[in-house]
């Protein structure tokens, strides 16, 4: 039979997903990545044969919100691709290597967001330069954002979910197309803290 303690637990999270319709419940202010809650990752077509999916290990995520206009939020993103992470050391290094990504002498990636429009139903689509290898270029996210104060650490959190497709040969990193895709899936997943 399930406890008491079950019970409060359930219905703790029912009113946190009645909490997530909107971002009115939480204060303005700056809110940063929880390193333990965060993923950035991206998936390709590998000869058609599977769909890897690789990560990034090291990023900062920060949101400017304007908890009654989320449109007037700002979200800036940076990387460090020398933290990326496709489970395989060899791999790794070939991917850090100049054909590929080159960290050595590039090694930061960024997104800025440059505009936020409200879609219905806490979706939003997110436009913003997407900056690589010395190349920037724009780049349009499909996310829902969502806002409550976090059941266990109480304190305001936002989430944040995001993807979008882009060519991976805009930005010079093109080498083995088209045998693997050129095409690539860009998923960012964070929970993002208020700051004090």
């Amino acid at each position: 039979m399930p406890s008491s303690k079950h019970f409060v637990m359930i219905a703790s999270l029912s009113l946190v997903s009645s909490a997530l319709a909107d971002t009115s419940g939480v204060p303005d202010g700056t809110y940063s990545v929880d390193p333990q809650h965060g993923y950035i990752l991206f998936s390709y077509s590998h000869f058609g044969l599977s769909n890897p999916s690789v990560g990034f290990n090291k990023f900062d995520a920060t949101l400017e919100l304007d908890a009654d206009n989320p449109e007037q939020s700002s979200i800036d993103v940076a990387i460090d691709a020398a933290s990326i992470d496709s489970r395989v050391p060899v791999f790794n290094d070939h991917l850090r290597g100049e054909q590929f990504f080159n960290t050595d002498a590039f090694p930061g990636i960024r997104f800025e967001a440059t505009s936020i429009e409200a879609k219905g139903d806490s979706r939003y689509e997110i436009t913003g330069d997407l900056s690589m290898k010395g190349v920037t270029k724009p780049i349009t996210l499909d996310a829902s954002i969502v806002a409550t104060t976090h059941p266990f650490k109480r304190v305001p959190v936002v989430g944040v979910s995001a993807t979008g497709q882009l060519l991976r040969s805009d930005w010079d990193l093109g080498a083995y197309a088209p045998s693997v895709s050129d095409e690539v899936t860009l998923t960012i997943e964070v929970e993002m803290l208020k700051q004090e």
